[in-house]
């Protein structure tokens, strides 16, 4: 059993996962970020994105993305490394995600800015992540179907350095 705490972001694109897993994990002497999409981003032929008409591959191979990502961060955390995961993970699958940490403590993090500063933030960044869902439609699936499990921040009005201030109070650190 591992005796170092995983922490696990999630939140819809734009949300600023990547940024507050990335400063977060460099607090740490020994820190790891695991981004959940370099999974995805590994397959390249076969590959089934998710999208409203996903086809049924497409969850399947999401749900291994959430297992790689687990077992790499398990595996980090096991030689005594600070891991920070982030992925998108909406609806009751978070739920299962959940699941696959069993053995070390986890500390769950959800960002949950307004879909408003999403639209924002996605405007002002060199990649895309919006196209057939809108902010408001991830925003709808986070809040409405996703279990009221962990940490929820609306970082909408926080910098990055105070999100990562706000989830080491909440979870006691510094």
């Amino acid at each position: 059993m591992g005796t170092i705490p995983i922490t696990l972001i999630t939140g819809i694109m734009a949300s600023g996962k990547s940024s507050v897993a990335q400063a977060l994990a460099q607090r740490s002497p020994r820190g790891v970020h695991v981004r959940g999409d370099l999974f995805r981003r590994m397959i390249v032929s076969g590959r089934a994105d998710m999208t409203p008409d996903a086809p049924p591959d497409a969850e399947a191979q999401l749900r291994l993305r959430y297992q790689l990502a687990a077992q790499v961060a398990r595996t980090y955390a096991d030689a005594g490394f600070d891991v920070v995961v982030q992925d998108v993970i909406l609806g009751s699958v978070l739920s299962d995600v959940i699941a696959l940490y069993a053995g070390h403590p986890l500390r769950l993090v959800v960002l949950c800015p307004t879909p408003e500063v999403v639209m924002a933030r996605e405007a002002g960044r060199g990649k895309r992540g919006y196209g057939a869902w809108t902010p408001q439609d991830l925003d709808r699936a986070l809040r409405e179907a996703t279990p009221r499990l962990g940490f929820w921040l609306d970082t909408s009005v926080l910098t990055v350095e105070e999100s990562v201030e706000a989830i080491q109070a909440h979870f006691g650190e510094r």
